[in-house]
């Protein structure tokens, strides 16, 4: 068979015309408000992850957080750099899966995508639980509802996000502006300050640095930089979600790219450089973030506004999640690797499904942590650092295959960000090994089978079909059509209206049990039969158990296997109430025969409504 060619001559329904949805698209400025929130939160426990590290080489090592920061800040540029040469090379997104499986191999980009999908749904139950933790930590009566909190927070940014992405960044921007505000207002304040301000926010709180305090050695250092690079997620998502920005797509997306590590950058360094400045200690109860605001601006109203924008921007960075998940199972349900229905897109460029599935698992996550932080946190941040190295070492390759003006220069810098990232891949899943991170080297590679498992099916599935290949002509058969019936009535009559308009010959049939009472009704059906004499036959089909769908379905092998060229179609006619609610009213004979025939036999099967009114007599 020659294999076709041409394309279609109309798009599909769930395709939007080219020229219309930008409106719902972002530009530089919401992407960076719609995709960014999940990197910018994570100024709230990234430093403070590295000095609670630290603080077991008590003042020594809390006084290396700058230099364990400046080489955090260094792989955020690096990566910032290497992410903006991937939207270049690959304006449709999908950014780590779309390199690795472009230049490393299908089975290299399918780990890029798995472990990018375990981190955005960590992501999701992380972010909203660290801002109800907020929450629960300025109101403590609160903190037996917490995962109540936390579901709340889950289904309100779930409902933003089902409007469209473009209208959950509006809705984003305030909330993303006044952190970064409030960041930096508390940077330059603090910075004018020779001493703290106050320190009443960490008064009568017990200090976590080690009074026994160990040397500072080069294990410690690597466990802090792993600890301090949760601070880099997030980096990815707008390269992940190109399509979602308006036209020149890959021009804006790389803007947003470069102010998001440029700010994050500056917030990272500015943190470290005070925490040094003030001799900050961590404690009990108290985030590292809350004792800064305390020494630069006072325990005062704008304390209390920088609380506050954090707990907002903590539980509205899932968002960073719903912009980028969709883009990716959009992408790997289009390589058939999942199922077809993430590749739809509904009204407002909202992939509904990707979605939906997202807000479910995140709160299956949630229940199953009670809510607790502490619980999720060990998993974070290892997949996107395997996406990390994915995607740069992808890239090299990539610059030595194009081989264009100053490749050597792009592919150093790439190969550069992949040795940086896979090293801190190897620190962060060793050191985080044991608290839980083993679930993830796990769960990795069952995700892996289940993408290839979905593609195998799709392949036979197309096998079957023939896909891509010019199919026999259509031609006409000789059709049949089965009416199951239990009593005459007007769906009878409607039922049988349409199947000889349908096939060539029609029969009826009834199940009939051995029961004296289930016979008799029998006899009476065929009896009312004859009288009415309606032109179509009346097949008992006696049944020695309680079932209704075998009978049905093995007469109708009985008659693929007498007839194997007729066309069977068993139409099931079925009442349509007037109200939902009635539903459960009538019984569910259809679905059961319908389920049987399809599981039995190859037979199509039409389910006929006849819909009740209040005008019907």
């Amino acid at each position: 068979m020659s294999v076709l060619t041409t394309e279609p001559k109309t798009a599909p329904r769930d395709e939007e015309p080219p020229d219309d949805g930008e409106r719902h698209r972002l530009t530089a400025v919401t992407g960076l408000a719609a995709l960014s929130l999940d990197a910018m939160a994570s100024v709230a426990y990234g430093p403070e992850a590295i000095v609670l590290v630290l603080a077991v080489a008590g003042g020594r090592g809390l006084g290396l957080t700058l230099p364990v920061t400046l080489a955090i800040a260094t792989l955020l540029a690096v990566l910032v750099a290497s992410y903006r040469q991937v939207i270049a090379a690959f304006p449709d997104g999908g950014g780590s899966y779309a390199v690795a499986r472009t230049h490393l191999g299908r089975r290299a980009g399918l780990v890029a995508a798995a472990s990018l999908v375990l981190d955005y749904v960590l992501n999701v139950a992380v972010a909203v639980t660290a801002g109800v933790a907020a929450l629960t930590s300025a109101f403590p009566g609160l903190h037996g509802d917490r995962l109540w909190l936390c579901l709340a927070v889950l289904a309100l940014v779930t409902a933003v996000n089902l409007r469209g992405i473009a209208d959950s960044a509006r809705a984003f921007i305030a909330p993303t502006a006044v952190f970064v505000l409030a960041i930096l207002t508390l940077i330059v304040a603090g910075l004018f300050r020779s001493a703290p301000v106050s320190t009443e926010a960490a008064a009568g709180h017990a200090s976590v640095v080690a009074d026994d305090a160990t040397t500072v050695g080069a294990l410690l250092l690597l466990k802090a930089f792993a600890a301090g690079c949760s601070a880099l997620t997030g980096v990815e998502a707008i390269a992940n979600a190109v399509p979602s920005f308006r036209t020149p797509r890959a021009r804006r997306a790389q803007h947003a790219e470069i102010a998001l590590g440029a700010i994050l950058g500056v917030m990272l360094i500015g943190l470290a450089v005070l925490i040094s400045r003030f001799h900050l200690q961590p404690v009990e109860g108290v985030t590292v973030l809350a004792q800064l605001a305390d020494a630069s601006l006072g325990h005062g109203v704008a304390f209390y506004v920088i609380q506050f924008a954090t707990m907002t921007l903590l539980a509205l960075s899932a968002n960073t999640s719903f912009g980028g998940l969709p883009v990716l199972l959009r992408l790997l349900a289009r390589d058939n690797h999942l199922p077809h229905v993430f590749a739809l897109k509904a009204d407002r460029q909202v992939h509904r499904h990707g979605v939906l599935t997202l807000a479910g698992i995140s709160a299956a996550l949630l229940v199953f942590s009670g809510g607790d932080t502490n619980t999720l946190v060990p998993l974070f941040a290892i997949g996107v650092f395997v996406g990390f190295t994915l995607a740069q070492t992808g890239m090299v390759v990539h610059w030595h295959r194009e081989r264009g003006p100053r490749w050597r220069g792009k592919a150093a810098l790439n190969g550069l960000g992949a040795l940086l990232t896979g090293v801190s891949a190897v620190v962060v899943t060793a050191t985080k090994f044991p608290e839980g991170a083993w679930l993830i080297v796990v769960a990795l590679p069952l995700l892996v089978a289940a993408f290839e498992a979905v593609h195998r099916a799709y392949a036979r599935i197309g096998e079957r079909l023939g896909l891509g290949h010019v199919p026999d002509r259509p031609h006409r058969d000789r059709s049949l059509v089965v009416v199951p019936v239990s009593a005459l009535s007007r769906l009878t009559s409607e039922a049988l209206t349409a199947a000889v308009s349908l096939g060539d010959e029609v029969r009826a049939v009834t199940v009939c049990h051995t029961d004296p009472e289930d016979r008799a009704q029998a006899e009476a059906l065929e009896r009312d039969w004859a009288l009415w004499n309606p032109g179509v036959d009346l097949v008992r089909l006696p049944s020695a158990r309680r079932t209704l769908g075998r009978p049905v379905a093995a007469y109708v092998r009985d008659i693929e296997t007498a007839a194997p060229g007729t066309r069977v179609t068993v139409l099931i006619p079925e009442v349509e109430p007037e109200h939902p609610w009635q539903r459960v009213l009538h019984n569910q004979r259809g679905a059961v025969v319908a389920h049987a025939v399809r599981r039995g036999t190859d037979a199509a099967v039409c389910r006929l409504r006849l819909r009740i009114s209040p005008g019907d007599s």
